[in-house]
């Protein structure tokens, strides 16, 4: 049952970060509700992987644990960023953010994926 449980969280995770960047993305501007995806997402994020860490018996230093690692670092980095830029209302971040809010979802997608297709095998 926690296996299904942290397939849930992981999509719901893709769900919200998605939403969140490419929303960001859309309207060219960084708005308040976009972070409220980005931590959303990071907590599914945290709480799948946290799940499927219990069920292997914890870390494991393949392709898959190590850019899962770097993804939730900087899923954390990107969501405390967001929220310094939108409250300083920095707007040449909030209308350049995308660039940056792109490059962490793609690097997101790598565990994402890796972790789907290494254990369809």
């Amino acid at each position: 049952m926690l296996l299904v449980y942290a397939i849930i969280f992981m999509f719901l995770a893709l769900a919200c970060y998605s939403t969140g960047v490419w929303a960001e993305r859309l309207s060219r501007r960084l708005k308040p509700w976009h972070l409220a995806f980005f931590w959303t997402g990071l907590t599914f994020d945290t709480s799948g992987t946290t799940i499927m860490s219990i069920i292997s018996n914890g870390f494991r230093a393949d392709i898959h644990g190590i850019t899962g690692i770097i993804a939730i670092l900087l899923m954390i980095f990107h969501a405390l960023w967001v929220t310094i830029v939108l409250e300083k209302r920095d707007e040449k971040l909030i209308t350049k953010f995308h660039n940056f809010s792109i490059f962490v979802w793609l690097m997101w997608l790598i565990p994402f994926f890796t972790g789907v297709f290494l254990n369809m095998i």
